[in-house]
C-alpha cells in the first residue's frame, strides 16, 4: 500500500527531484501489533535530515498521522516514509522548489530476520568502499548507489550481510545495519562523522549500553579490530540485533552483548 500526499498512488511526476536527483531522505520502521516503533526517534530523524540537505517540509502532522493510520491492522510490517523535495527547479537549482512530496508505504516483514536471530549470520567484506562527506554522513538521503553496488557485490557471495569500510579504510557499517563489537565489557561501534547512517536501533543501543555495566565508544578502527573481538553484532530498526557469528575465518560463539540488548530492543514501541 502508497500513499502519496494522502492519497493512495503509485507514481511521481518525471520532473520530482527524487527521480531526477536523488534529492530526499527517507525511513524505514518497524510495524508492531499496529503501532509504529520507535515513532518519535523516526520523526525526529527525518526533521534532522530535511534541515540537513535544506528540504522545506511542513506537514509533520500529516505525516505522523498517516504512518499511524498505515500501521493499524498490521500485526508486523515495514512502514516506509520517503520525502522529496518535490517538482520543479531547473538543473540542479531548487528555486522554486517550495511543495515537497511525501510518501507513506507498507510491506510484509522480511521473514529472514526470525532465522538470522536464531542462528546468527556471516559477514563479508565489501570491495565497495563510502565515500567519506562529513555535511551528509549520518542521515539516510535518497542517494543510495553505494549501498546498491554494496548489495550487489554481497549477492554474488554466500553471506548474510557486507562488512563496509569508508574510503580511508575505517570500518563503518554494514550495507543495511549498525554495527558493535565487545571486547570484555568495553563496547565498540564507529564513528560516523565522515561516512555512514547513524541507525534508529544504533542509536537505541548506545543509550542502553551508557545506562549498563558496559563501556561503550565511537572509535575509528580497521577491518582488523574485528579479528580481536569477543563478539560482534549488527543492528537495524527492523532486525533489531542480530549476531554475528563468522567473519573470514574468525567465528563466534559468545552472545553476552546480544543478550542484554535483544530484550531492550524488540518491543519499545514509543521511545
Amino acid at each position: 500500500m502508497d500513499v502519496i500526499n494522502g492519497f493512495p498512488g503509485e507514481s511521481l511526476k518525471v520532473n520530482d527531484r527524487a527521480i531526477q536527483f536523488g534529492d530526499g531522505c527517507f525511513t524505514t520502521a518497524r510495524i508492531q501489533g499496529g503501532n509504529v516503533a520507535f515513532l518519535p526517534a523516526h520523526l525526529r530523524r527525518l526533521h534532522e535530515a530535511c534541515g540537513k540537505l535544506m528540504l522545506p517540509f511542513q506537514a509533520w502532522s500529516e505525516l505522523e498521522d498517516e504512518m499511524r493510520r498505515l500501521a493499524l491492522g498490521h500485526n508486523s510490517g515495514v512502514l516506509k516514509v520517503i520525502i522529496t523535495r518535490g517538482s520543479g527547479g531547473r538543473g540542479y537549482s531548487a528555486s522554486g522548489c517550495n511543495t515537497p512530496s511525501r510518501i507513506v508505504s507498507v510491506s510484509a516483514y522480511p521473514p529472514h530476520y526470525s532465522r538470522w536471530r536464531e542462528e546468527g549470520i556471516r559477514l563479508a567484506l565489501s570491495p565497495v568502499r563510502l565515500g567519506r562527506n562529513p555535511h551528509l554522513a549520518g542521515i539516510k538521503h535518497l542517494n543510495r548507489l553505494e549501498q546498491v553496488l554494496i548489495r550487489t557485490h554481497l549477492e554474488q557471495t554466500t553471506a548474510d550481510e557486507a562488512l563496509v569500510l569508508d574510503s580511508d579504510g575505517f570500518i563503518t557499517e554494514c550495507c543495511a545495519a549498525n554495527l558493535f563489537w565487545r571486547k570484555g565489557n568495553d563496547v565498540f561501534t564507529p564513528i560516523l562523522d565522515h561516512a555512514g547512517v547513524n541507525g534508529i536501533m544504533r542509536q537505541h543501543c548506545m543509550a542502553q549500553l551508557k545506562a549498563s555495566p558496559f563501556r561503550v565508544a565511537e572509535v575509528c578502527a580497521p577491518e582488523d579490530a574485528l579479528t580481536d573481538a569477543d563478539e560482534v553484532l549488527i543492528c537495524n530498526a527492523l532486525m533489531p540485533i542480530i549476531a554475528v557469528r563468522e567473519y573470514g575465518e574468525r567465528t563466534w560463539t559468545s552472545r553476552t552483548l546480544y543478550q542484554f540488548l535483544a530484550p531492550l530492543c524488540e518491543h519499545s514501541i514509543s521511545s
